[in-house]
């Protein structure tokens, strides 16, 4: 999908409550590319952005910036390495803990204001915390394009770690001179950005006035019961992520001295249960590992049935002709 003169996205259709819609790989500059995300480490995230390499304008891969560590979004920058020889670029913040993710060479860490050079085409990196300590939006100033990440949805609010720092975010990019569209990391391109910017503030103000609410009605309550208050219509696969939220919200307000906040008395484990639980995890890992592994074998052997003869079926194969 053709964004602007140099920027194209490949959306890869996604289930996840979470992701709302796609998962957006972005393409920026021609012939020797740069990417923003690497989407899971799943077969059809690579087959999307191969697919699109190869049939749509055969460029190749030259660099790979990542908004932040989550795995949805920087699971396949070995693959990029060993696949294309890219760059990876992953904020200084974001590399102690990306983990497995990273490939053993060609990485190199960013900071705010740093411009990533695509062949002539500018890209400035803009560290905006809250979604995730190491997130960051990338902007293509002369387009007007912002790669937000999670930053900003297409379609949803996103998920915030630090509401302080990502209020701020929001405000700095709701400055940006020449913005045009929102490029996000999931659901549909924003193409209206400052009213969108300015109904994503709106809505975080609204929330925050929402609990200050329910706390006003129902004295002590956990973050929990706080939710089931004021998300009455969320998708019930969703209420951890909304549980979140409020308490980032809860966070905000106790930095501010506006509540008083209570310790709760966390659950203790024996280290028996604790090594049970790892193991367990661990079992539950790897089975779905080797599901994942015979659902691709199958999906590779129905393409492979359906594109040769049914030689399996016969020594000789009916033959006919006309009588």
């Amino acid at each position: 999908m053709q964004v602007s003169p140099n920027v194209r996205a490949v959306q890869v259709p996604d289930d996840n409550p979470m992701h709302p819609v796609y998962t957006t790989i972005y393409l920026v500059g021609r012939g020797q590319v740069l990417t923003i995300d690497s989407g899971e480490d799943q077969e059809r995230y690579r087959w999307m952005l191969k697919g699109y390499l190869a049939a749509t304008e055969k460029a190749e891969v030259a660099l790979s910036g990542i908004t932040h560590h989550h795995r949805d979004h920087s699971a396949n920058l070995k693959w990029l390495r060993d696949q294309f020889k890219a760059e990876v670029y992953v904020h200084d913040l974001g590399e102690p803990i990306l983990h497995d993710q990273l490939p053993e060479t060609g990485v190199h860490t960013m900071h705010d204001g740093q411009a990533i050079d695509v062949n002539g085409v500018r890209v400035i990196v803009m560290h905006t915390p809250g979604h995730s300590v190491d997130s960051v939006c990338y902007y293509l100033e002369d387009e007007g394009v912002l790669f937000s990440g999670d930053t900003m949805l297409g379609s949803t609010p996103t998920t915030v770690g630090d509401l302080f720092d990502y209020m701020a975010s929001l405000e700095r990019i709701s400055k940006l001179p020449n913005l045009k569209v929102i490029c996000p990391g999931h659901g549909p391109l924003i193409e209206n950005p400052r009213e969108y910017i300015i109904e994503y503030i709106h809505h975080r103000n609204e929330r925050e006035q929402q609990i200050v609410s329910a706390l006003k009605e129902g004295g002590e309550m956990t973050s929990w019961d706080i939710m089931m208050k004021i998300y009455t219509d969320v998708d019930q696969r969703l209420r951890r992520a909304a549980d979140g939220n409020v308490r980032t919200h809860l966070r905000k307000l106790e930095k501010e001295g506006r509540i008083k906040a209570f310790e709760g008395v966390p659950k203790e484990r024996s280290a028996e249960e604790v090594k049970k639980a790892e193991e367990e995890e661990h079992e539950r890992v790897e089975v779905i590992k080797k599901a994942d592994e015979y659902r691709e074998m199958a999906r590779r052997r129905m393409l492979f049935l359906q594109e040769n003869p049914p030689s399996e079926q016969w020594e000789t194969p009916p033959k006919y002709e006309l009588a």
